[in-house]
């Protein structure tokens, strides 16, 4: 665990939490077929089942629960919510540093004393194949629920919806949204990151995947942009934030048990009780892009700079 540890903390100086919804392999079969990607589950069971769980635990009725719940707690509660629903998923918390997840569930933890930022993502895909019906209502009631409860500022609150009225989430705007979000957050601040949409996976593109895929998400002019692949979003959110800040993330989406690579993990299968270093876990695509960060470069030229060594490292 330690030399893991030692690895994460050159690899992604922030301290990342990651809620998901299910594990990697964990989604409908036209998904996994990168031959002829199709958006999956037109009911729209890709998408809320995580989100309306985890505030039926922590929101209820509008209100924070009196009993202090610890992370087990709250993963447990959600995965006891979507067995009882009839979802198979397991869900599971992954962070870049091992948490005790017996500890207090927690948002903004006490040594936070900056601002507090979020950046909440919503896609129904509307009008498209595929559309979906709740993510729109996940990011205005998790909205809700962070402002209520934890105690962030509207106008630190960036929305992304597919409704017309909001910023639309494109790719480009995505990767714009994050990249606001890192460049605004200094050291002691406290980050909040939610996406409700579809996820999906591609057969990997660098070489550094043991499972042949990359998880991605699924921005609402995939078609034309493509899909954001794990690896453009640890270039540019989980190994681009300072030193010092805390970021939670919930990804209510399917594929996305390591969508954000983060190198701990626990998984709430009612067997587990801790969080553990994943076996295998490849630095290696990380540890160019942290070096030319801390070296100075920009978040473009540590990007490029990690992409020459990945193609190096292929050939």
């Amino acid at each position: 665990m330690s030399d893991v540890l030692a690895e994460a903390e050159k690899a992604i100086p922030a301290e990342i939490r990651m809620i998901s919804g299910c594990k990697d392999s964990q989604t409908s079969a036209d998904v996994s077929n990168v031959a002829s990607f199709k958006l999956p589950d037109p009911a729209g069971r890709a998408g809320g089942a995580l989100t309306s769980c985890l505030l039926n635990v922590l929101y209820s009725d509008k209100t924070a629960p009196n009993a202090d719940l610890s992370f087990q707690d709250v993963l447990l509660q959600v995965r006891d919510i979507l067995a009882t629903e009839g979802y198979s998923q397991i869900p599971q918390l992954s962070s870049s540093r091992p948490l005790d997840v017996k500890q207090q569930f927690e948002i903004v933890p006490d040594g936070c004393t900056g601002e507090r930022r979020a950046l909440l993502i919503g896609i129904n895909y509307v009008g498209q194949q595929g559309e979906l019906s709740g993510c729109h209502n996940d990011v205005l009631n998790m909205k809700e629920y962070i402002m209520d409860v934890h105690g962030f500022k509207e106008e630190n609150i960036t929305v992304l919806l597919d409704d017309g009225s909001h910023t639309n989430p494109t790719m480009e705007n995505i990767l714009k949204a994050y990249g606001q979000l890192v460049s605004q957050s200094q050291s002691g601040d406290c980050c909040y990151c939610h996406y409700s949409g579809h996820g999906g996976k591609l057969a990997d593109d660098s070489g550094d995947e043991a499972d042949g895929y990359d998880e991605t998400l699924v921005p609402l002019d995939y078609e034309s942009a493509g899909q954001i692949r794990d690896d453009t979003l640890y270039k540019n959110l989980v190994g681009a934030f300072k030193q010092g800040v805390i970021c939670t993330a919930v990804m209510d989406c399917c594929h996305s048990g390591s969508v954000l690579d983060l190198p701990f993990v626990f998984y709430a299968d009612g067997e587990s009780e801790e969080m553990v270093a994943q076996e295998g876990f490849d630095f290696g695509k990380f540890n160019a892009f942290a070096a030319a960060l801390a070296g100075g470069a920009s978040l473009e030229e540590a990007a490029v700079d990690a992409a020459v060594d990945a193609c190096c490292n292929i050939l």
